[in-house]
């Protein structure tokens, strides 16, 4: 198979599918050219409650969508949960040295297992302020994993559900111009909120009366259009005004403003 070939066609997937029935049908097309038989393309969201607005594309056995909509597994499958703690593909094989697996896993997984879905990989795509979700490539009972073509795998995932995003919410490409810009001094305050500095604390670190970061932080929520200091450090992390590691460094190195 011509590799790199097959790549190009895969980063042409994002930019020239024009609905839901042609991302489906690319995926499809591309599930089998991997050497997988299912893929499954969602947010991890409660579907029932999510009115239509998430993504999801698939074409497991209809008795798998059932037992997973009944049970509302779009927020506890053991799949999805394991997707949070890392940014690149895994084989469903790894996932007990990933996450604590309870025993509604693994009945969760063994009947899976039952309706023909053996092993897969996940592509996990985590968003700053959406709702994460994955891609992933199933093999049908019988079949063995195509090792060799999982790159090619983490590369479809990424794409499709870059393409997924284009068709659902319009967000493929983010409009700077349409999200809150704080100053320095506002982000520098709302970091040491996330690192549960009081207010008077702030004002020590940063050189400012304790009247002046209140001021820095109730402007910050008002562009945020948020009233609590726990929503603004949500919403700043969210869309990468601040990240965990940002916090951390913060939180155990001296601040510098």
């Amino acid at each position: 198979m011509d590799m790199t070939g097959m790549a190009i066609r895969l980063a042409s997937i994002a930019e020239t599918v024009a609905n839901a029935d042609d991302l489906a049908t690319a995926l499809a097309a591309v599930t089998k050219d991997l050497g997988f038989q299912y893929f499954a393309l969602s947010h991890h969201v409660d579907f029932a409650a999510a009115g239509g607005q998430a993504i999801r594309l698939h074409n497991y056995p209809a008795q798998w969508q059932d037992f997973y909509d009944r049970h509302s597994l779009g927020i506890c499958d053991p799949v999805h949960r394991a997707s949070q703690v890392t940014s690149i593909g895994f084989p469903w094989s790894r996932m007990r040295s990933m996450i604590p697996l309870t025993a509604s896993d693994m009945r969760v997984l063994a009947l899976g297992g039952a309706l023909g879905i053996a092993n897969g990989f996940t592509v996990p795509a985590h968003v700053p302020g959406e709702a994460s979700g994955s891609c992933t490539f199933a093999s049908e009972a019988g079949h063995p994993m195509p090792e060799r073509m999982l790159p090619l795998a983490q590369l479809a995932g990424n794409f499709a559900f870059e393409a997924a995003r284009r068709l659902w919410t319009g967000r493929g490409r983010r409009q700077p111009g349409r999200m809150p810009i704080l100053t320095d001094r506002q982000r520098h305050c709302v970091l040491l909120v996330a690192c549960g500095k009081s207010d008077w604390e702030m004002s020590q670190i940063l050189g400012l009366s304790e009247e002046t970061v209140t001021r820095h932080i109730k402007q910050a929520c008002e562009r945020y259009g948020v009233n609590k200091r726990t929503l603004l450090v949500i919403r700043t992390l969210f869309d990468g005004t601040i990240t965990f590691t940002d916090i951390l460094r913060a939180r155990y190195a001296p601040f510098r403003a």
